[in-house]
């Protein structure tokens, strides 16, 4: 089991199961809601559960996607997918565990808008999109 919460602890989140690896999104739209770039995992729906979910919220970037983020401390935690017929997962900000996840970044994607005051040096594969 995987656990972790927001910064002032509103919401607490679990998930059963293996995490699968995370990519990190340079997308305009992630850097302006982390203040840099987003790692995420992708964990399907069945495994989440959160408690004080009464402090989630969630704000529409698009029509294909929400973010959800603790409405006390503004903590980003949720990349979910509007589409639940076409994705049965839910994204999960790595920042957010407080344990331990045994994962290691897989790759990163729409490097194409990445900041420019930042150069990609690991070595992982690189998706323009």
């Amino acid at each position: 089991m995987h656990k972790g919460s927001c910064l002032c602890g509103a919401i607490k989140f679990e998930i059963d199961g293996k995490l699968s690896a995370p990519d990190a999104c340079h997308c305009s739209q992630c850097r302006k809601w982390t203040g840099h770039f987003l790692v995420s995992t992708d964990t399907p729906r069945s495994a989440l559960r959160i408690h004080g979910a009464d402090h989630l919220r969630w704000f529409h970037s698009s029509d294909k996607v929400r973010r959800g983020f603790c409405m006390e401390c503004g903590s980003s935690l949720f990349f979910d997918p509007l589409d639940r017929a076409k994705h049965d997962w839910i994204g999960i900000s790595m920042g957010a565990f407080d344990t331990s996840t045994g994962t290691r970044l897989a790759l990163h994607i729409f490097v194409a808008e990445k900041g420019d005051y930042y150069e990609i040096t690991d070595g992982l594969p690189q998706n323009q999109h």
